[in-house]
C-alpha cells in the first residue's frame, strides 16, 4: 500500500477542518480570519480530542509562503500613486495614530513587566487595522459612502505601507538588540535606497516587458510570472539584508502600476486565499488554553489600549489634520481594533526568535474581542458625536470650526515650494541611480575584472569607462535638468527674484555632483592622483557630449513616465480627474463616491431626467463608467445600465437619502431562476387589456412584469426602444423582454415567444 507523505495528510485535515469552521463563521456572519484561528486551535497539538497536525515544520514552511503571498497582493492592491492620492488628512491621522500606539504599546508591555523586544513588538502589532473588518462594517452598516469613511480607508492605506516599514526596523531592532540612534538611521537610508532603487528599476523594465509579452501572457503564463517575480524579489530583498515580506510587497506594488495589475490580482487571489488559510491555521495552533487563560488580564489590558489608544490617537490625528469635529470622532471610533498585520508581526518576532511565545494568544484575544466591537462603535460614533457636541462650549466649537475651515483652505502651493520639490524629485531619483549604479561597479564588477585581468589599475579603468557610460544621463540629469513646470520659468522671469536664489541651487547642486564623483573615483583609484585624472576626464566628456546624452536621457525618462502612468494612460487619465474635483469640494461635506448599479435595480434602462435624482436629493452624477469607457457629465437622455458605475457628488446627508433610492429592488426580482424563463413576448393594444392611451412609464409593465418594452409596431412603422413617455394605440403590437411566467399571469399573448 502507497504511503502517503505527512505533508499531505496534514494539509487534507488543515483544509477540510478550515472549510467547515469558516463556513460556520459565514453563516454567523463573523470575520473568516478569526474562523481560521479556530480551525487551526482544533488540530493544533493543545487539543486531543481532535487529531492533530503531525508535521508543523513544513506547516510553517507552507504558512511562511502564506504570509509572503499576502503581502504580494497588499502591494498588488497598494500602488504607490494611490498613496499620494490618499491625501493630507488621512497622512496626518495615520503617523498620529500609529506614533502614539507604538510608544504606548511598548510602554504598557514595560509596565507589564515584559522583556524590551517583547514590549517593542506589541507595539508594532497594534499599529495596524483590519482592512478587511472596517470594510465589512462599513457595508453592513451602509456607511460606506460618508465622507468619514473616506478619510478611514486613507489611513489603512497608510497603515499598511507604514507597518511593513515597521517590520524592517523592528528586524533591525531585534538583531541589535537596541535602539541604537546611528544604526536605525542607517537602516532606515539603507531602506529608503533600496525602495527607490527596486521600485525605479522595476518600473522602468518590468511594465515594459509585459507589454511586449502581452499576446503570449494568458492566464497561466502571468499567474507563473507573477508568483517568480515575487519569489525573485524575495530572494533579493533577504540577500540585501531586508525581510522576505519587503520583497513581496515592493513586487507587488510595481506590479500594481501595469495595466495587467487587475487581471494578476483575480487569477492570483485564489492562490493568496490556499496559502493565506494556512498561515491564520498555523496562528491558532499556537494557542494554549492554559496560556490563554495565564495572561488574560494582558489580554484585557491591551484590549482597553487598543480601544481607548487608537480611538483616542485616530481621533487626534484627524483633529490636527484639519476634519471638522463630528468626522474625527466617527474616524477615531472606526479605527479601535487590531487585526490580520498583528499575527504578521508576532509571526515575523517569533521566526527571529525574540519574542516570547504568550505574544500570539494575546494578540489573537485581543483581535478576537475587538473585532466584535468595531461595528458597536462605528454604529455608535454619530451619538456620541452629538452627545459632545452638546456638552461642549461654545468657544471651543467655534474654534474647532474656524481651525477645520482654515485646513481646508490650505490649497494653493508657493512657486518656490513647487519649484523646490522639482528639483528634489531630480536629486533624489537620479541620485538613487547613481548610488546603485557605484555600488554595483565598485563591488561586483570591479572585484570580477581584478580576478581575471590582474592589474589593478587597468580594472579600475575599464569599470571607470564602462560605469560612466551607463551613469552619463543620469550625471546630466542630476547637473542640468531643471523641473519642467511654469513657475521655474515664472521665476526666472520676475527680477525681483533677481535669480540668485535660483543660481544658488544650480551651484549646490553641481558641488554636490562633484563631491559624489569624488567619491565614486576614491573607492576605484587608490592614489590621488587618479581622481585627479578622473574628475576632469568626467566633466570633460559631460559637456562635450551634453546634447547627445540629453537626449538619451529624454528617452529614458519618457519610457519610465510612460510606464508609471500606464494604467492610467489606458483609463484615458478619468480617476485622478475626478477624484481632484472632489476633493475640492470638502469643505462643505460634498465628496465623490463611486456606486455600481445593482443588476437588479428599478431604475434599469431609466432616462436620469425620467429619474429626477438631482431635483429630489440634491446630487450630481460625474460621470458613468461602463466597461472602459466613461461618460463625463452624462446627459439628462443618458441610461443606467446593469454595473455601472456612476460617480455621484453629494454631502452625507444627502447620500443617505439618495442609498434608500439607489439600492431599492424589488425582492421578488432576486430569486435564482433560468435564462430560459427570459422570453421575447408579443402582445396586441385592444379592449381586454385596457392599454389604450397609457404611456409606458404609466401602463406600469415594468413593474407588473419584470418586463421592459423594447419595440412597438404601428401602422407599418417599428419603433425600437421607445421612450418611456411613448403612448399606446389601438391596434398597436408592442414587444415584452420578460419572466415568462408573470407575462403568462399578466398579459395575453398572441404569438409564440421568439
Amino acid at each position: 500500500m502507497e504511503q502517503l507523505p505527512g505533508l499531505i495528510k496534514d494539509l487534507a485535515l488543515i483544509l477540510v477542518v478550515a472549510a467547515f469552521v469558516t463556513l460556520l463563521f459565514r453563516r454567523l456572519r463573523q470575520p473568516v480570519v478569526l474562523g481560521y484561528i479556530i480551525a487551526g486551535f482544533l488540530v493544533g497539538p493543545n487539543i486531543s480530542l481532535t487529531p492533530s497536525v503531525a508535521d508543523t515544520e513544513n506547516v510553517e514552511t507552507l504558512a511562511h509562503i502564506g504570509v509572503i503571498f499576502l503581502l504580494f497582493s497588499l502591494g498588488l492592491e497598494f500602488s504607490f500613486k494611490k498613496l499620494i492620492r490618499v491625501g493630507g488628512a488621512a497622512s496626518i491621522t495615520a503617523f498620529v495614530e500609529i506614533t502614539f500606539i507604538v510608544i504606548a504599546g511598548y510602554y504598557v508591555g514595560r509596565w507589564m513587566g515584559w522583556s524590551f523586544m517583547d514590549s517593542i513588538f506589541l507595539g508594532g502589532m497594534l499599529a495596524s487595522s483590519s482592512t478587511t473588518i472596517i470594510i465589512k462594517a462599513f457595508d453592513d452598516l451602509g456607511v460606506k459612502t460618508k465622507q468619514f469613511a473616506r478619510i478611514v480607508v486613507g489611513v489603512l492605506i497608510v497603515e499598511d505601507i507604514v507597518v511593513v516599514m515597521l517590520m524592517v526596523l523592528l528586524s533591525t531592532v531585534a538583531v541589535t538588540r537596541q535602539f541604537a540612534g546611528a544604526e536605525m538611521l542607517l537602516t532606515i537610508a539603507k531602506l529608503l535606497f533600496f525602495l527607490g532603487l527596486w521600485f525605479i528599476t522595476g518600473i522602468f523594465l518590468i511594465p515594459s516587458f509585459m507589454k511586449r509579452a502581452k499576446k503570449l501572457l494568458d492566464d497561466e503564463a502571468l499567474l507563473v510570472l507573477s508568483v517568480g517575480l515575487c519569489l525573485g524579489m524575495v530572494v533579493l530583498a533577504v540577500s540585501a539584508g531586508f525581510s522576505a515580506e519587503l520583497g513581496a510587497f515592493i513586487m507587488g506594488s510595481i506590479l500594481a502600476e501595469t495595466t495587467a495589475a487587475e487581471k494578476i490580482e483575480k487569477i492570483f487571489n485564489p492562490v493568496r486565499d490556499l496559502f493565506a488559510s494556512i498561515f491564520f491555521v498555523s496562528v491558532g495552533m499556537l494557542i494554549s488554553p492554559e496560556t490563554i487563560v495565564q495572561y488574560k488580564w494582558p489580554v484585557l489590558i491591551i484590549t482597553g489600549l487598543t480601544l481607548t489608544g487608537k480611538l483616542f490617537s485616530s481621533f487626534l490625528g484627524a483633529l490636527i489634520s484639519g476634519l471638522p469635529l463630528k468626522q474625527s470622532i466617527q474616524v477615531g471610533m472606526s479605527m479601535a481594533q487590531i487585526g490580520e498585520f498583528a499575527f504578521i508581526v508576532a509571526t515575523l518576532g517569533m521566526s527571529l526568535g525574540v519574542i516570547s511565545d504568550f505574544l500570539f494568544p494575546v494578540a489573537v484575544g485581543v483581535s478576537a474581542i475587538t473585532t466584535f466591537t468595531t461595528p458597536y462603535l462605528i454604529k455608535f460614533s454619530e451619538p456620541v458625536y452629538n452627545y459632545v457636541e452638546k456638552r461642549l462650549p461654545d468657544f471651543i466649537k467655534r474654534r474647532l470650526a474656524n481651525y477645520a475651515a482654515s485646513a481646508q483652505n490650505i490649497q494653493a502651493e508657493s512657486k518656490w515650494k513647487v519649484v523646490l520639490m522639482g528639483y528634489i524629485k531630480i536629486l533624489i531619483t537620479n541620485g538613487i541611480i547613481l548610488f546603485g549604479l557605484m555600488l554595483l561597479s565598485v563591488r561586483v564588477f570591479l572585484p570580477f575584472l581584478n580576478a581575471n585581468i590582474g592589474n589593478g589599475f587597468i580594472g579600475s579603468l575599464i569599470t571607470l569607462i564602462v560605469s560612466l557610460g551607463i551613469a552619463s544621463p543620469f550625471l546630466w540629469a542630476f547637473v542640468a535638468r531643471r523641473p519642467d513646470s511654469t513657475a521655474y520659468k515664472e521665476l526666472w522671469l520676475q527680477e525681483k527674484y533677481n535669480k540668485g536664489p535660483l543660481l544658488m541651487v544650480e551651484i549646490i547642486r553641481v558641488v554636490l555632483a562633484i563631491l559624489f564623483i569624488g567619491f565614486w573615483m576614491d573607492r576605484l583609484f587608490a592614489t590621488f592622483i587618479g581622481m585627479l585624472i578622473a574628475v576632469p576626464v568626467i566633466t570633460v566628456i559631460l559637456v562635450l557630449f551634453s546634447k547627445r546624452i540629453k537626449r538619451f536621457y529624454k528617452r529614458i525618462e519618457t519610457r519610465f513616465l510612460a510606464n508609471l502612468n500606464q494604467r492610467e494612460i489606458a483609463e484615458e487619465k478619468s480617476r485622478p480627474e475626478l477624484f481632484s474635483y472632489a476633493s475640492g469640494l470638502s469643505s462643505w461635506d460634498a465628496h465623490l463616491v463611486d456606486l455600481e448599479v445593482n443588476p437588479h435595480a428599478l431604475y434599469i434602462g431609466r432616462h436620469l431626467l425620467e429619474l429626477g435624482w438631482r431635483e429630489k436629493y440634491g446630487i450630481n452624477i460625474a460621470y458613468i463608467k461602463r466597461g472602459s469607457k466613461i461618460i463625463y457629465a452624462p446627459k439628462r437622455h443618458d441610461r443606467l445600465l446593469p454595473f455601472d458605475h456612476i460617480g455621484v457628488i453629494a454631502t452625507d446627508d444627502q447620500m443617505n437619502s439618495f442609498m434608500t433610492e439607489f439600492e431599492r429592488v424589488e425582492s421578488s426580482e432576486i430569486v435564482e431562476s433560468n435564462l430560459d424563463d427570459v422570453v421575447l413576448f408579443k402582445m396586441v393594444i385592444d379592449e381586454k387589456n385596457k392599454l389604450r392611451g397609457e404611456s409606458i412609464r404609466g401602463s406600469q409593465i415594468r413593474e407588473k412584469t419584470n418586463g421592459l418594452v423594447v419595440g412597438i409596431e404601428r401602422k407599418n412603422q417599428r419603433i425600437l426602444n421607445p421612450e418611456s413617455d411613448t403612448v399606446f394605440e389601438w391596434g398597436d403590437i408592442i414587444w415584452i423582454v420578460g419572466d415568462r411566467k408573470k407575462l403568462n399571469s399578466i398579459t395575453h399573448p398572441t404569438g409564440l415567444p421568439a
